[in-house]
């Protein structure tokens, strides 16, 4: 395996590859993570499929970067819109050589539902779930095609035993932690499932976990918890060395036969027992 680590940067772990030909959808691409490999892999002369919340966000985050960008709209959290970026998606004609689920919100101070469903698992995981099935004929049509799901450490937070699935509403409580890990838990289990079901094609499925970055998704933290993030900086990563894992997952020559594993700072990290 090439020699990258956690200090390693998206431009790193993509030096040297000509991706143009390539076209690649990942969501929430107006900030932080998805900012970063919207530029990178747009560098590397892929088409990037770039989401936002609103299609003006996506719009303006896509202009910013040189290289082929379409924008889309993508709200998360209104599973209609998800099914009508799928469709724009299809419409598009083309396949996806990679699918990078990579939106999502973190800590809700309060319970908040969307249809019925706490939020954090609605948003980080159920509409990238619509999204993946919806696409998943389109990864397949590529030469081989590859859906990386942003998971994260955080997945350890999840209930004991996995997901609590008669807790899915905050009917047995909400605690905010919880219920982020949760929603990565969810992630890293459909990569894994989804691996096995593509397992004999050329389309790989894996997750990923990014590393702490310090960007607007710390935002729902309580204040106390924002106040100590200055003196646990040196543990946090940057934008651009957040994006080197999924980057790497999704494109490095490498890993076009890896399928149904774990990645941390650019590299396989030994799984949880309940992903197993």
């Amino acid at each position: 395996m090439p020699p990258f680590d956690r200090t390693s940067t998206a431009e790193e772990v993509t030096a040297g590859l000509d991706l143009a030909g390539r076209h690649v959808l990942v969501t929430g691409v107006t900030s932080g993570i998805g900012r970063e490999l919207l530029r990178v892999l747009a560098l590397r002369g892929a088409h990037v499929l770039g989401t936002g919340r609103t299609l003006a966000a996506a719009q303006a985050a896509c202009a910013a970067v040189p290289g082929r960008a379409t924008p889309l709209a993508l709200d998360l959290a209104d599973f209609d819109a998800v099914a009508d970026c799928a469709t724009r998606v299809a419409q598009l004609g083309v396949p996806l050589d990679a699918l990078i689920c990579n939106a999502g919100i973190m800590a809700l101070p309060r319970l908040e539902l969307v249809r019925g469903l706490e939020k954090q698992f609605a948003v980080n995981h159920l509409g990238h779930f619509i999204l993946v099935c919806r696409l998943l004929d389109r990864v397949r049509a590529a030469p081989q095609g590859r859906v990386v799901m942003v998971s994260s450490s955080a997945h350890r937070f999840a209930p004991p035993g996995g997901i609590d699935f008669d807790n899915l509403g905050g009917e047995r409580g909400y605690a905010p932690r919880v219920a982020y890990g949760r929603s990565k838990l969810a992630n890293a289990l459909v990569a894994m499932q989804l691996a096995r079901r593509l397992a004999g094609t050329p389309a790989t499925a894996n997750a990923v976990h990014p590393g702490l970055i310090l960007t607007g998704i710390v935002r729902y933290l309580p204040r106390w918890q924002r106040a100590l993030l200055p003196a646990v900086g040196w543990l946090a990563k940057s934008a651009a060395q957040g994006a080197a894992t999924p980057a790497y997952v999704a494109t490095h020559p490498d890993l076009a036969p890896v399928s149904g594993c774990y990645f941390a700072d650019c590299a396989r990290a030994r799984p949880e027992p309940i992903m197993e």
